[in-house]
């Protein structure tokens, strides 16, 4: 059995892997499965058609699979998808999907949610991601592996996020964020290349260097955007262990909806 408080409320149709714990006064529904070793803090109430993974930690006064703060909701069976060892803290929002999309909110694995943030519907959200305090994450957001989110940042709805790209402190995210770019400041501006964040995750001085090409070419060139995509693509074996970071970059501008911070 799972380790229940007795003063939890479990629905008996909910799936709990034995090693899971609940704590006093949390409420699960009858659609949701937690993984092993996940543990629901206090007063959490988790619900809707939720699947969590593995070793997450959801601290108190969480809700977890409330209907999406969408007024075209009609009830329809959406989901909310989280991975493993994820680490949710104090008063989180994390909301059901919409049939807008694929019809679920997803979460990656090992990403650290601090306290307030909010996740509506529709959003992904990569691997290995921080959201600070107070983070707002619009509807249909897309978070990239490693990206970070400064507190009380708000991001606007379909606003994609790139793959290590760092976002200052109260931010207004109006326009996708490229790669491995740090920006900040309302409006919002492009500063430089994340490099603490790369140095900390092993990037060697050549990847870094194309990447600062890249930067350049983007936000130092004067370069039309679409000229600037050229040439960044044209950076390809001019050192070969880069070439995948500049995919990443060309994938993203690629899909680029609202514009990028330029």
């Amino acid at each position: 059995m799972a380790l229940i408080h007795p003063t939890a409320v479990v629905d008996a149709a909910a799936e709990l892997d034995s090693s899971v714990r609940v704590g006093p006064y949390a409420v699960i529904g009858p659609h949701v499965r937690i993984g092993a070793g996940s543990d629901i803090g206090p007063h959490c109430v988790v619900g809707g058609r939720t699947t969590i993974g593995q070793h997450n930690r959801f601290f108190q006064f969480s809700s977890i699979g409330a209907v999406p703060q969408d007024m075209s909701y009609g009830g329809e069976p959406t989901e909310l998808v989280i991975g493993d060892h994820n680490t949710v803290r104090e008063f989180c929002t994390l909301n059901l999907g919409t049939l807008k999309e694929e019809g679920v909110t997803r979460i990656g694995s090992h990403n650290w949610i601090m306290a307030y943030v909010h996740v509506a519907h529709d959003v992904r959200i990569g691997d290995r991601t921080v959201l600070a305090n107070g983070a707002t994450l619009a509807g249909h957001v897309h978070v990239g592996d490693w990206a970070t989110v400064g507190g009380l940042t708000g991001v606007h709805q379909f606003v994609h996020i790139g793959a290590h790209a760092m976002i200052g402190f109260q931010g207004h995210v109006a326009q996708d964020v490229p790669p491995f770019m740090t920006v900040d400041g309302n409006p919002l501006q492009a500063r430089a290349v994340n490099m603490t964040g790369l140095k900390r995750r092993g990037f060697t001085d050549e990847r870094t260097a194309v990447i600062r090409r890249m930067h350049k070419l983007l936000y130092r060139s004067s370069l039309p955007l679409a000229e600037a995509v050229e040439a960044i693509a044209a950076l390809k074996g001019s050192e070969p262990s880069a070439d995948g970071d500049i995919a990443v970059m060309l994938d993203f501008l690629a899909g680029a909806k609202r514009g990028i911070v330029r």
